[in-house]
Order: C-alpha cells, then sequence, then structure tokens
C-alpha cells in the first residue's frame, strides 16, 4: 500500500506503526492503552470491534462509565498520534454506530499480509513461496503485551502458523533432496518447541537419508526426552517404529544420493504435488543401479506416471517404453499389469479411448492374478477413470459391484477404490446432463449392491442418492439416505462413511443447527485422518466448517476454516473438485473481513475450477466468488450482477438453496430500488428466497431474510 495517508502497523516483534510514511516514534504514545487500542483494531476480524468490546479487553476492572471515559482518552491519543493535525478529521480510526473501526483503504497490517501469504504458499506449493511467507513472520506478537489475555490466542495461533509452514517447508526442501535445508527448517521448529512430534519425526527421516544414523538417533533421544519431562508422555509408535529401523541399520543410510535416494525422493515429491519434479526424481533413480532386475522398470514406470500426472504424455512415452521393454525382458508379470495401467492413462491422455479401455482391462486382469491387493486397487481406479473418460462410469461401476459382489467389504485395498468413485460422484452431481439422472443411478446402484450382498457398495449407493436429493431441496427425504450410508459404514470398519458425516453436517448448516454441524463435522474429520479420502474429504469438511460460520455472521472463524483446510490439504493432498466450495465460501469471507487480496485470490482459484469442470453449478461458484471480491473492492453493482449471475446458474443446475442464497446474497450488495420486469428488485428477490428457505426448512436463513426484508417493506 502506497499514498500518503498509508496507515502501517506492525505487530510480530517489537510493535510499530506508520502513518502517513511518517514512521511513529515509540515515545509518542503517552498512554500504552492507546497503544494497545490500536494494536486491538488491528488484530480484530475486519478490523473493526464494538466499543463494550474494546471495554471488556482493555479495562474489565472497571464499571462501564468509567471504561468509557477510558476508551474515549485512548481514542483521541490514538487519533492524535497517528494524525497530528489538528484539523484532521479522523483518518485512520473511524467510528460507526458503536463500533470503532481502521480505514479499510488506508490499512496495512503486518499479521494479515503474513497470513495471507501462508495461505497461498500452502496453496502453491513451491518452497519459493514458503520462504517469502516466512519472510513476514518478524517474531512474537506484541511482546510487550505478553501477558495481556487478549493477545494470547491469537499469539498461540500466529505462532503455530509459522511452525507449521516451517514443517511445510522442510517437506518440500526433502522432495527436492535438499536435506540439509530441510534439516535446518527443522530444526528452528524443535528449538521452539521440543516436543513437536511431527518435526521430529520428519528429522529423523532427514537425517537417516543424508546417511546421518547418529543424528537421526540423538533427535530421538532429544524428543523422548522432552515429551518426558514436559507432557509425561512417550513417543507414539509410528515414531518409535523409526526409531528402531534407523538403530537396526534398516533405514537409508546412503553416502550421496543413490538410486534409491533418488526413488524415494520422487515418492516425496509426488506426495507434495510436484509432479515434474518428481518426473526429474525418477528418471535420475532410473539411470542408476538397483538391487534387481525389476527395479529400472519400476522407476521409469513412476518416471512416465508422474509426466503424465502434470499431462505431459510426449514426455512420458521413452519412460514407457523403457519400461515395457525391461519388464518383458526379465518376465515380471506383476510390474507388466502396472506398466500396463500407465500405458492405460498414457492413451486417455492422448485421445485413444478404446485403446486405453483395453490396457487398463489387461493391467487389472493382470494384478488380479499376479499382483497385490494395493495392485488391484490401483488398476480398478485406473479403468474407472477410463470408463468415466468414456462416459460409461455408470455401467463400469455396475460392473465393477458384479465382479467383486461383497470382496470390498473386507478387504481394505479393494475398498480404497470407493474413493475415486466418490470423486467421480461429484462431477455426475454438478455436471450438466448429469445431475439429472442420479438419482436414477443411485437407487439402481442400491439394488444391484442389495442382490450381490456388496455392502460398501450399498453404502455408496446411499450417499449418493442422499447427495443429489439433498442438491436438489428434498431436505425431508435427504437425512434418511445419508444417516442409512453412515450405519453401513460403520458396520463395515471404522475408518470409513466421512462423506455421508459431511454431507450430513452441510444440511445442518442449511438448516442453522450449529450444534449438528459440530457433531457431524467432528465424526468426519476423525475419519478422515484415520482413512483414505482425505484428498477428497478435507476440503469439503472445512468448507462446510466455513458455510456454518458464514451463516452465524462469524466470517473470523470461517477463515480460521479456511486456514485449517489449507493445512491438511497440505499434508494429505487436495482433489480441486472435491474442494471446489471453498474457493467461493472462502472468498466470502474474505470480503466480509475487507481483505481484497485473500478474495481475490480465491476467485481466481474458483474460475480455474470452473474452467477445468464446465458445469452451471461450477460456474455458480465461481460467480459467487467474483461477486465477493467485488466486494470487496467496494463495487457493488458488480457484486450484484455477479451474485445474479450465480442464482441463475444455481437454478439450471437444480439446487434451490444455493440459488436462494446467492439472490440474498444480490439483493445485499447492491440497493435496487427499480420496479417491473428485468433483474426484479430487492424485495422480489428476498421473496423468492424467503419462499425457497421456508420450503425446505432452513430457520436460520429464513430469519435472516424476513430481517433484511423489513427494512424494504416499511
Amino acid at each position: 500500500m502506497s499514498g500518503p495517508y498509508a496507515l502501517r502497523i506492525h505487530l510480530l516483534g517489537d510493535f510499530r506503526a506508520e502513518a502517513g510514511g511518517r514512521e511513529i516514534a515509540d515515545e509518542r504514545w503517552r498512554l500504552r492503552k492507546a497503544k494497545a487500542l490500536l494494536a486491538l483494531l488491528a488484530l480484530a476480524p475486519g478490523h473493526r470491534l464494538h466499543r463494550e468490546q474494546l471495554l471488556d479487553a482493555l479495562w474489565p476492572e472497571l464499571s462501564p462509565a468509567a471504561g468509557a471515559n477510558q476508551l474515549r482518552k485512548a481514542l483521541h491519543e490514538a487519533r492524535r498520534v497517528l494524525d497530528p493535525d489538528p484539523a484532521a478529521t479522523y483518518t485512520y480510526i473511524v467510528s460507526a454506530d458503536e463500533r470503532l473501526l481502521l480505514a479499510p483503504a488506508l490499512t496495512e497490517i503486518d499479521v494479515d499480509a503474513f497470513e495471507t501469504a501462508a495461505l497461498a504458499a500452502r496453496g502453491k506449493k513451491d518452497p519459493g513461496a514458503y520462504e517469502a511467507a516466512l519472510e513476514r513472520y518478524g517474531g512474537e506478537l506484541l511482546p510487550e503485551f505478553r501477558y495481556e489475555e487478549w493477545t494470547a490466542d491469537r499469539r498461540e495461533a500466529l505462532r503455530a502458523e509459522h511452525l507449521g509452514l516451517l514443517v511445510g517447508h522442510a517437506r518440500l526442501l526433502e522432495a527436492r533432496a535438499d536435506l540439509d535445508g530441510a534439516a535446518a527448517a527443522l530444526h528452528t521448529v524443535l528449538a521452539e518447541d521440543s516436543t513437536d512430534e511431527d518435526a521430529a519425526f520428519a528429522l529423523m527421516r532427514v537425517h537417516a537419508l543424508a546417511g546421518r544414523r547418529h543424528d537421526a538417533l540423538a533427535v530421538y533421544g532429544r524428543l523422548r526426552e522432552a515429551l518426558a519431562d514436559e507432557v509425561d508422555a512417550v513417543p507414539d509408535v509410528r515414531t518409535q517404529q523409526l526409531f528402531e529401523r534407523i538403530r537396526a541399520g534398516r533405514a537409508e543410510e546412503p553416502a550421496g544420493l543413490t538410486g534409491e535416494l533418488w526413488e524415494q525422493v520422487g515418492d516425496l515429491r509426488m506426495l507434495s504435488g510436484d509432479a515434474a519434479g518428481a518426473a526429474a526424481a525418477f528418471a535420475t533413480a532410473a539411470r542408476l543401479p538397483g538391487d534387481d532386475e525389476v527395479v529400472p522398470a519400476r522407476r521409469h514406470r513412476k518416471a512416465a506416471a508422474a509426466h503424465l500426472a502434470g499431462h505431459h504424455p510426449a514426455d512420458a512415452e521413452p519412460h514407457l517404453r523403457a519400461a515395457e521393454t525391461v519388464a518383458g525382458h526379465i518376465g515380471d508379470e506383476a510390474e507388466t499389469g502396472r506398466i500396463a495401467g500407465t500405458r492405460a492413462t498414457w492413451l486417455y491422455e492422448t485421445g485413444d479411448m478404446e485403446a486405453a479401455q483395453d490396457r487398463a482391462e489387461a493391467s487389472l486382469k493382470a494384478a488380479e492374478r499376479f499382483g497385490t491387493g494395493a495392485d488391484v486397487a490401483a488398476a480398478s481406479e485406473t479403468l474407472a477413470i477410463v470408463c468415466h473418460l468414456r462416459g460409461a462410469w455408470r455401467e463400469g461401476l455396475q460392473l465393477e459391484i458384479e465382479r467383486f459382489g461383497a470382496t470390498a467389504d473386507t478387504d481394505a485395498q479393494l475398498a480404497r477404490i470407493f474413493d475415486i468413485h466418490c470423486c467421480i460422484g461429484e462431477y455426475h452431481l454438478y455436471g450438466d446432463g448429469l445431475f439429472e439422472s442420479v438419482e436414477g443411478y443411485a437407487r439402481d446402484t442400491l439394488d444391484l449392491a442389495v442382490a450381490r450382498g456388496a455392502r460398501r457398495a450399498e453404502a455408496f449407493a446411499w450417499c449418493l442418492l442422499g447427495e443429489a436429493l439433498l442438491l436438489q431441496g428434498r431436505w425431508d427425504e435427504a437425512p434418511g439416505c445419508l444417516e442409512r450410508s453412515v450405519d453401513l459404514h460403520a458396520s463395515l470398519d471404522s475408518r470409513s462413511g466421512v462423506l455421508p458425516w459431511q454431507r450430513l453436517g452441510e444440511l445442518a448448516a442449511g438448516r442453522g443447527d450449529s450444534a449438528a454441524v459440530a457433531d457431524c463435522l467432528k465424526r468426519g474429520m476423525a475419519l478422515a485422518a484415520a482413512g483414505t479420502m482425505a484428498p477428497h474429504a478435507w476440503g469439503r469438511l472445512y468448507a462446510t466448517a466455513a458455510f456454518d460460520a458464514l451463516e452465524r455472521g462469524a466470517p473470523d472463524e470461517a477463515l480460521r476454516s479456511v486456514h485449517a483446510a489449507a493445512v491438511a490439504c497440505e499434508r494429505d493432498g487436495n482433489c480441486p473438485s472435491c474442494s471446489a466450495l471453498l474457493n467461493p465460501l472462502a472468498a466470502e469471507a474474505f470480503a466480509a473481513l475487507g481483505d481484497r487480496e485473500g478474495a481475490a485470490g480465491r476467485a481466481e482459484a474458483a474460475a480455474g475450477v470452473a474452467e477445468m469442470f464446465r458445469s452451471s453449478a461450477w460456474s455458480a461458484m465461481a460467480e459467487t466468488a467474483r461477486g465477493a471480491h467485488a466486494a470487496a473492492r467496494e463495487e457493488p453493482d458488480v457484486a450484484r450482477t455477479h451474485f445474479l449471475a450465480a442464482a441463475r446458474l444455481y437454478e439450471r443446475a437444480r439446487q434451490p438453496f444455493w440459488s436462494a442464497r446467492s439472490k440474498v446474497q444480490a439483493a445485499s450488495a447492491a440497493p435496487d430500488t427499480r420496479t417491473g420486469t428485468g433483474t426484479g428488485t430487492d424485495a422480489d428477490l428476498l421473496a423468492e428466497a424467503a419462499l425457497t428457505f421456508e420450503r425446505l426448512g432452513a430457520a436460520r436463513p429464513l430469519a435472516a431474510v424476513r430481517a433484511l426484508s423489513s427494512p424494504l417493506a416499511s
């Protein structure tokens, strides 16, 4: 931010403020409470607080009258310190009703910049973006107010964000074989918190990969002592197992970057979303010797798969040919089957769907005869994607149910296949020309699953049916289907069923039952943490949490859910289509808090998803995000146009709740006193929304609409 009136406030490290290009000397703050008042406003959601909130934070021991007197004194001094001109008209700290706020167009705050940069880094998964975000962390929040209660929660949250960024940065550096850089980042974390077991585990692994066995064992010793001394606990089983592997000499101890290490680096890069880096690592590994004859074929296959993950089939082709040659020469049928699956991916990337189907089926046959359960699951997933791209996913899924029957109920690897089916199911629920028939298809699949005794397939069908009814606005029918899916999943194992819990939470948020939302999300998040649906689940779960927070008028809480989603997806991966709703909701939260940059980033992300998956529903999400961005830019007419476009698109997608919600956003964005035809008046929009909410039983949004309608009627 620039210009003669810019206000810059630094809260990380020592407190500093600059106003109109002038750095304000610390001695200018004669009243400590005046400085605290400015800091409180800078930390507050939207940089605004009710006067009573300020009194509670700064003068909790005083009577309301005495506190109000102190607030007036502190406010007067803060305004005069920021703008000493006697003729100033309160440029920086503005009054609005009973609230005080910092002028949004003039204010720049380092905490906001750090949090925005952190969120962007987690989305980009680029070491440079992490470094830029880490540079914005100037130190502990407001150390001179360390013992003030109003700083405690935010200080800890920012500290945790900083440490989390360091761990994420270390993960990316490790994936790029920069083991020294990764170790340095992790040492910083452990110097700050010696009980951070995730950081200690990662540092042990980095040292082992670099051949520093003694250092890795020493990290474990320090962690064990810290946990015993500070929290009376011991390292978890995963950490103990890594320690035993390293102590026994079974962890990698290369003197340099061996083929084994380069292959591990490639695996890590794939997990971090760096397909190009993974391809380079696997290619390097393929040129180095391995322990047996199949190793070169495996590494070439992985290099090809990485290139294909980045949609570069031409680069994948030489590796595929090399893998096929080696596997054919040594006669390894299992590896030949895996390569056939990768070739199927190459074929559908190049547009030869018929040949892709043939290779995918061959891969599955080889996996069933020669491979492992993981091979069968991977081949089935490839076949599911090919069927989807051929427009035959529904038929393919039903053939799969007939083929496997109840086997997937007890085979954990086969159970994993349904992750990709849940994702493809989302495409059908939101896709033009597809969503209209999902209900009927779900019922047919349910009949087949019951006939075959395939309970996991039955659980999937009940969930898909419940989702279709939920989006159609048949809220009286949807819960029973989703609850039946939950019960079936629970009867199968304790780690599946995250999606029906998420949808039940979404339904509760629409109705305004926040207690039910919290319960559903608690259950869903436990399943996401323990199961295999994490890349598809976190965006949905945290979007539901953000949705509920926005409906309660708590955009700051919604934004915390957005940040939490970024952390979870950074760790476990992210599916763009499954997390699509998070983008417009995040844009809405950023806009409500006056963060233009944050709203712009989410509007761009929503537009990217809509471009990737063309349909009315995803386009509606993009229009909603654009509307929120326009609102953040204080362009109400533009915002209204986007929200109205979203309402029309949601109507086309037959999603009445979201259409009604967009109409309310349009009516709230910019007053429209026109009568007659055209877009309609605000009263028309609100009346239409109210009718929808009343029919659905959406009590909280209905009450909000009626409150908005009252001034218009009067």
